[in-house]
């Protein structure tokens, strides 16, 4: 058991028999009451999102996550063919389950598969991906002392605000969290 004031971005808990992950947590210590914990919780196994809000110190099951290193091959359909780098066993995730993710994912990255109780329920990216522009407007000469930005359209359809000095076809590195810009590669 794991107590709300415990929440973390990224944190897998049960919650009345379901399994979700916290996207989003605020603690709130009204002027008059008691405090309290706002949440927004992604449902892991239909990617339903809800907002939820549990009284300070209340407790809820922290659900025990098993990671294995898996290397995603290819899309078919609304479903993704990840392949296990250990006995080359392939698995689906349907899309519903990797949604936030899927604007990350290039043929043949490795990453880890999250699986609960053996029912496999979502990926964990690396911290940043390395990604190609694919269009972008041309830099004009003078902007780049301006520290502006400009919207960029990635490989994989990921729009990222970039520098002015950022051409098409340049591999960027791309943190996975906010999908900001991080460096060229």
């Amino acid at each position: 058991m794991i107590s709300v004031n415990d929440f973390r971005t990224g944190l897998t808990v049960l919650v009345e028999g379901n399994l979700f992950r916290v996207l989003e947590f605020q603690h709130v210590k009204p002027g008059k009451g008691a405090a309290f914990v706002r949440s927004k919780l992604r449902n892991l196994r239909n990617g339903n999102v809800t907002e939820k809000t549990f009284r300070a110190g209340e407790k809820v099951e922290k659900a025990q996550i098993d990671n294995r290193k898996m290397q995603y091959l290819y899309a078919q359909g609304d479903e993704h063919v990840f392949m296990d780098l250990e006995s080359y066993e392939q698995t689906t995730l349907a899309e519903a389950q990797i949604q936030d993710e899927l604007m990350y994912l290039l043929e043949n990255m490795e990453l880890h598969i999250q699986s609960y109780q053996g029912e496999m329920i979502g990926i964990e990216l690396p911290n940043t991906v390395t990604l190609e522009v694919a269009e972008t407007e041309p830099g004009i000469k003078g902007d780049t002392a301006s520290g502006g930005t400009k919207p960029a359209k990635m490989e994989t359809g990921l729009y990222v605000n970039v520098p002015f000095f950022v051409n098409q076809g340049d591999k960027l590195i791309v943190n996975t969290g906010d999908g900001s810009y991080v460096s060229r590669a």
